[in-house]
């Protein structure tokens, strides 16, 4: 995770529980996990709208490629 290991995490974590204290620091991981789950949701309803379109792009293809093989037979 990030090149980091088990001592560097460790470290932060003591660095972190000394500057917000014992009170604050579930408080801020609850904040960040929420905002990393509402990033996930964001990403994850760009990446369907994303292929939907295309989708909607190949069937219109497909069916304008259907219909000119059919005119010109």
């Amino acid at each position: 995770m990030f090149g980091l290991g088990w001592q560097e995490l460790l470290i932060i974590l003591v660095i972190a529980l000394i500057i917000f204290g014992p009170r604050k620091l579930p408080e801020i991981g609850k904040s960040l996990g929420q905002a990393i789950n509402g990033f996930k949701e964001s990403t994850k309803k760009a990446t369907d709208e994303v292929r939907k379109e295309f989708k909607d792009i190949d069937s219109n293809i497909t069916s304008d490629s259907e219909s000119n093989n059919t005119i010109k037979s």
